[in-house]
């Protein structure tokens, strides 16, 4: 039978809450899954470079064919290549892209798993590049603004398409990586901070969704608590929103396990660049506060050659430390092969077995010098990651930086990937959070949501569309996934449509997971109960409420099809149904505060509008793609 995916209208209706009953250890089968099909609104896959509107809707476009190709660019953009399918950003390929194939975009998604080798480009950034020319308006304090005012061209981001809805008579099985991320939020609050849209490769919905806490409760006795709730979709008729959050066990500061840490910082030129250097020293600043006596530092810097800053020293000498951090001064290129070679070679003299190793790289992604491609550093971390040194990545600055690299980087690495705006965001990321940022609890975190055909008819996975994996691969433990520090929680959205004649579960949610230092997996399932279902979207909680503001929001910034039919002002709207204590929270009041400052930058209009008026939006009867 052949697999039928609908590109449904669908905006991103997400919720959910309430926590379910004890999870059971069970068995699943899996089948090889068809091949998707794809609509001709898809993105070229490969690496494309794409013209981001800056907020006066100008274009930004090589100058000449010779400047065209000095950029990377195969020849300037042509008056037909202008005009593009509405459902696919404005994209050109670079002259080491592959030709563009049908099967591979916007309508279904071309995202590859963590952990898959793909095409990342350069460490310079020859993967997708967003241009914009505009000079941003930025702030130089660290703790209310951002950085100092700086160009945001040069930016590198990847888009990976936005998922389908999926008839479950095909595929009743939904597969993702954990991503616990949310570098892409801060990144999206950079831009609108310095007034400008972010570009719309660079906003991951599910890094978005999963920068806010929703108020899990923290497992008991298991490792994982599963949370769920769905309702009626505000924006979609005829379709229900469903919520999941997972939940991962806590660990006391006091019980924390030693860490051994080698920090890797570029002093390269660009660095000296909006006080990126600066927020840098004051971020490990904060981090090296928070360490106990059993903890050790050491320091590696990297410009157009690394070098050893500081060697191993305990948390006890916190002042030596801080002034090694202090003395770093920007220099030359950036060899950021060397750099972590030099670094992991610090780590591995002082491996403690036990305890938590892990480079820590700083840096705004961009190297010039040594190895500029990927293969080569990804090698070695994937080496290092086998012996027990795992990486987490610390990107800063705008203007010339790669997200795609420094992703990719923590991925492989069994690490988590940041993004630093602010004084703080570092705080929140190396003090209120310390016990996640350092010790996992549990690595390659798998999710399947499995539905049943008889009482779900349609899902669409919002977000995650470069963690998606194949059915068969949950049950696989050679597949890499995603990490989960203590206390971490992951929260995935759904849109659904529903067989109203059935009372019974609407499925079931399975997590896979291996124990820091395993290397097989344990399986945790636990029935979506018909209990979790509201009657009305006005009945959900605030978690789940703001969980939907937060998918809303990204959706519209990426400007996804399925955000058509809804303006900032409906999103705004949303915030009146989250309860006062959830909505006067600080970081629910920023992003009310981000909403309207989008709202005010967004002069876009609507690219889909001659495939059809938002008025005559059908959300059910949609062609099969081909």
């Amino acid at each position: 039978m052949k697999r039928r995916t609908y590109t449904l209208l669908p905006l991103l209706c997400l919720p959910a809450f309430s926590v379910m009953g004890c999870a059971q250890d069970s068995q699943e089968k899996s089948e090889e899954p068809v091949a998707a099909t794809q609509a001709d609104t898809d993105l070229d896959e490969g690496e494309n470079r794409v013209l981001a509107e800056s907020s006066d809707g100008a274009k930004s476009r090589p100058q000449s064919e010779s400047a065209a190709t000095a950029q990377g660019w195969a020849s300037p953009p042509t008056a037909a290549e202008a005009e593009d399918a509405p459902g696919k950003p404005r994209a050109f390929r670079s002259k080491a892209a592959p030709a563009p194939r049908r099967g591979a975009g916007y309508g279904i998604g071309n995202g590859r798993a963590k952990g898959e080798e793909g095409s990342m480009g350069s460490m310079g950034g020859k993967g997708d590049k967003t241009l914009s020319r505009r000079p941003a308006d930025g702030f130089g304090d660290m703790e209310t603004g951002i950085l100092s005012p700086t160009r945001t061209a040069d930016m590198y981001f990847k888009h990976y398409g936005v998922n389908p809805t999926v008839d479950t008579e095909e595929e009743p099985r939904s597969t993702f990586a954990v991503d616990v991320d949310n570098a892409s939020y801060t990144m999206a609050r950079s831009f609108l901070d310095r007034g400008q849209l972010p570009a719309e490769a660079a906003v991951r919905v599910e890094e978005v969704v999963n920068a806010f806490d929703y108020g899990y409760e923290a497992p008991s006795s298991s490792i994982f608590s599963i949370n769920a709730e769905a309702a009626p979709s505000p924006n979609r008729r005829g379709y229900h929103v469903l919520h999941v959050g997972v939940k991962g066990k806590e660990v006391a500061k006091s019980q924390r396990k030693a860490a051994n840490l080698v920090f890797v910082i570029d002093v390269s030129g660009s660095m000296s660049s909006g006080g990126r250097l600066q927020l840098v020293k004051r971020s490990m600043g904060l981090l090296v506060n928070q360490l106990n006596e059993a903890d050790t530092v050491g320091i590696v810097s990297y410009g157009s050659k690394a070098r050893e800053v500081l060697q191993p020293t305990t948390a006890h000498n916190k002042q030596r430390i801080l002034q090694a951090i202090e003395g770093l001064r920007t220099e030359g290129a950036t060899n950021a092969e060397a750099g972590l070679k030099l670094g992991y070679q610090m780590a591995s003299r002082r491996l403690r077995h036990g305890a938590v190793n892990r480079v820590i790289l700083c840096s705004d992604g961009v190297a010039n010098v040594g190895a500029t491609g990927p293969d080569t550093i990804l090698e070695i971390i994937g080496r290092e990651v086998k012996r027990g040194i795992t990486i987490s990545t610390v990107g800063v600055g705008m203007g010339n930086y790669n997200d795609v690299m420094m992703e990719r980087l923590a991925d492989k690495g069994n690490g988590n990937y940041y993004y630093i705006d602010k004084l703080a965001e570092a705080r929140r990321v190396f003090v209120d959070q310390l016990s996640g940022t350092l010790q996992v609890i549990a690595k390659d975190v798998k999710i399947q949501v499995v539905f049943d055909p008889t009482v779900v008819q349609r899902y669409r996975l919002i977000g995650y569309e470069n963690r998606k994996l194949q059915a068969q691969q949950f049950s696989d433990d050679r597949v890499d996934a995603g990490e989960i520090g203590a206390g971490h929680s992951v929260t995935a959205l759904y849109e659904i449509k529903l067989n109203s004649a059935s009372s019974a579960p609407l499925g079931t949610v399975r997590i896979r997971y291996k124990q820091p230092t395993g290397s097989t997996s344990q399986l945790i399932e636990q029935s979506l109960v018909r209990s979790v279902v509201r009657s009305s979207n006005d009945g959900l909680s605030s978690p789940t409420q703001l969980s939907l503001v937060a998918a809303q929001f990204a959706e519209k910034l990426r400007g996804s099809y399925w955000a058509r039919n809804v303006s900032y002002d409906d999103i705004l709207r949303r915030f009146e149904h989250i309860a006062p204590p959830v909505r006067q929270q600080a970081d629910v009041v920023e992003l009310r505060r981000l909403v309207r400052r989008a709202r005010d930058l967004d002069k876009r209009v609507d690219k889909f509008d001659r495939h059809g008026p938002i008025a005559r939006m059908d959300f059910d009867r949609v062609p099969v793609l081909r």
